[in-house]
């Protein structure tokens, strides 16, 4: 009581403190708080006395509102000697019984009171008051998600296709895909967010400088060296491993020259131009700790790597003019298989013949020409776009810096099809997955199935908010947030056997329990006038087949503040190497209708046993600072 009275009484100077006063105190006592929350709780207070102001009494009921919570207290109580107090002792039997920190000891425990016991005289006494245990469950060291997982701990030195890469499709658009704006921020925004594979389509412009936009649409245009600037400045921000920028290329090499020079002078010695160790023959790619720092170009390529190292300026003024069967992602929904452009055309193609068709062929098409600049090619390195015709076709031919473009619907197909295969190509060459042309307005598949066979870049468009784009970004959560994350080992392996339809030996069954015991702050539901809502937690796993599934908890009536479950929902995984969990809170409007109010997504592997808090984040993607479920997990 000393120390709670001491904090606030400056602030009574006057006898009162008015709503912003009472917001300035628990900031100033560090205690996250939603304003919609504080404001309708003040406002009940200062009703009981007609006055826009509360006493000292009335700040004590509210701070004890938001932080002395019911579940914590019991919590406490169970460990506390005598209800006020938790020595170090008794911290490390809750951090051994009930966290499972199994490793937990004196210098642990001591260091959780350092941090988090808010009154001098218990924390010089290694002690724990119920402050300093409220602050430490409601601590990122309380958080569902591991601490470990929140850095780099994966092994970074395996060949690029070994690794899920977060991919974006239609980087520029920042709405739909018709008449939407074409904005800087799509690229400032992705790489901010740890992207590592950035799309940019390219246009003829005016006064020979290329543009960037969505052709033969109505959607705005941006000039290309303004996006290459955005990306020199922001590329290596929030990840130190490598960017790869997949260009859709449509300009003349008059203006591909000038892509070139303009990806040359701005990059500098972040454009990867030439092999790191020299050699043009290569049996596998470099790896992510290899390349740091690094742009890589993917994009079609004249010939082969030792010829591109060989070349002379003059010979860099030549351009290679072939039939192109690689075609562009298209409205139709047809799919981008980029070809190799050799140096040398074919007889037959000189003539205009064209190939038998491949395994589920897109629509047929007259060839058109596709002009390459080599200034442009020789630029491509270890992401050269290559036509994927068959699995069987890749195999004998493809080499491992040759990569593929395959659109949802063919994919899909593969999947149900040839998942073996898939898995196959996967585990060899690095592919890339983009929505169907017909998305208009910009919507997304879902990326599971396809991190399912190992597709590494399953790109996605990231201005538009879902459940899609949430098990992006609770996937790429994992390994530090860098962008780059490994793949299971059955993903990885030459001659795996794995299927997701057909797990066989490759299942490492996980049985996983779920206590939710509450909620905290959530987002009143928008029709309330009482700052209220009706809240349900929906818990669901997405992963192979055999493990999608989902659950939900009962309705809690009229409580947005503090809502009580005491509910256990129970899993069994198979495959947990795969599997996605996602907790989404909605307001029950009605039987039919439920409004979203945040969710959290992560990978089920990544998941803290013990006593946790699960941060909530909005429909839009940001981190709601005070709102959070509570749960026991137990795996």
């Amino acid at each position: 009581h000393t120390w709670f009275w001491a904090l606030i009484r400056d602030e009574f100077a006057t006898g009162k403190v008015d709503l912003d006063g009472c917001m300035r105190l628990l900031e100033k006592m560090q205690i996250p708080f939603d304003e919609a929350h504080v404001t309708h709780i003040f406002k009940k207070s200062v009703d009981k006395h007609s006055e826009q102001a509360i006493s000292m009494d009335d700040f004590k009921s509210i701070y004890r509102t938001f932080v002395h919570r019911s579940e914590f207290e019991e919590l406490f109580h169970t460990y506390s000697p005598d209800g006020k107090i938790l020595p170090d002792s008794q911290l490390i039997k809750f951090l051994i019984k009930e966290q499972f920190e199994t490793e937990a000891d004196e210098t642990s425990a001591i260091e959780i009171i350092l941090k988090y016991e808010p009154i001098d005289e218990v924390r010089k006494k290694k002690q724990m008051s119920f402050e300093g245990f409220a602050r430490y469950l409601i601590s990122e060291e309380c958080s569902i998600f591991k601490t470990q997982h929140k850095t780099i701990y994966q092994d970074m030195n395996q060949p690029l296709c070994d690794y899920f890469i977060s991919s974006s499709h239609n980087t520029y658009l920042i709405a739909d895909q018709l008449m939407g704006p074409s904005h800087l921020w799509g690229y400032t925004s992705a790489l901010l967010k740890g992207c590592r594979c950035l799309e940019i389509d390219c246009w003829d412009g005016p006064k020979n400088e290329p543009i960037v936009y969505h052709g033969h649409t109505l959607t705005s245009k941006i000039p290309f060296r303004s996006v290459v600037h955005v990306i020199d400045k922001y590329a290596f921000m929030s990840s130190a491993y490598p960017l790869v920028l997949s260009l859709e290329n449509h300009c003349s090499t008059k203006q591909q020259e000038v892509m070139a020079e303009c990806l040359k002078s701005v990059l500098g010695d972040k454009l990867l131009h030439l092999p790191i160790d020299g050699e043009t023959e290569m049996a596998r790619l470099p790896s992510p700790e290899a390349l740091k720092f690094k742009v890589l170009i993917k994009n079609k390529k004249v010939g082969t790597i030792e010829e591109g190292m060989l070349r002379t300026d003059d010979d860099i003024r030549e351009v290679t003019d072939e039939e192109d069967e690689a075609g562009s992602e298209t409205t139709s929904g047809t799919d981008d298989t980029d070809e190799t452009i050799p140096l040398h055309p074919s007889p037959a193609k000189r003539r205009g013949e064209t190939r038998k068709s491949p395994i589920l062929p897109p629509r047929k098409r007259k060839p058109r020409k596709a002009k390459i600049a080599i200034a442009l090619s020789d630029l491509v390195v270890y992401t050269k776009s290559s036509k994927f015709v068959s699995f069987e076709h890749s195999l004998e031919n493809q080499k491992c810096y040759e990569n593929n473009s395959i659109g949802e619907c063919q994919a899909r197909r593969l999947v149900k099809r040839s998942a073996k295969e898939f898995i196959s190509h996967t585990t060899r060459f690095i592919t890339r997955i983009y929505p169907k042309g017909t998305r208009m307005r910009s919507s997304n598949y879902y990326p599971q199935e396809f991190w399912n066979v190992g597709c590494q870049m399953v790109a996605l468009n990231f201005q538009t908010r879902g459940p899609q784009m949430e098990l992006q970004d609770g996937k790429f959560l994992d390994n530090g947030g860098c962008g780059y994350v490994l793949k299971p080992e059955f993903l990885r392996n030459l001659n795996s056997t794995f299927t997701p339809q057909n797990v066989g030996g490759y299942s490492k069954p996980m049985s996983l329990s779920i206590r939710l015991i509450s909620g905290h702050q959530l987002p009143p539901s928008s029709l309330s006038r009482s700052n209220k809502a009706d809240p349900l937690v929906e818990i669901e796993i997405y992963g192979v087949p055999e493990d999608q599934t989902r659950q939900k908890s009962s309705v809690v009536k009229s409580n947005a503040l503090s809502p009580r479950w005491n509910e256990t929902f129970c899993f069994n995984i198979q495959v947990p190497e795969l599997a996605m969990i996602r907790f989404c809170v909605e307001d029950e409007v009605s039987v039919v209708n439920k409004e979203f109010l945040g969710q959290y997504t992560l990978p089920v592997l990544s998941l803290n046993t013990g006593y946790r808090n699960i941060p909530l984040i909005s429909k839009d993607g940001i981190k709601l600072e005070s709102a959070s479920l509570f749960a026991h997990i137990w795996y």
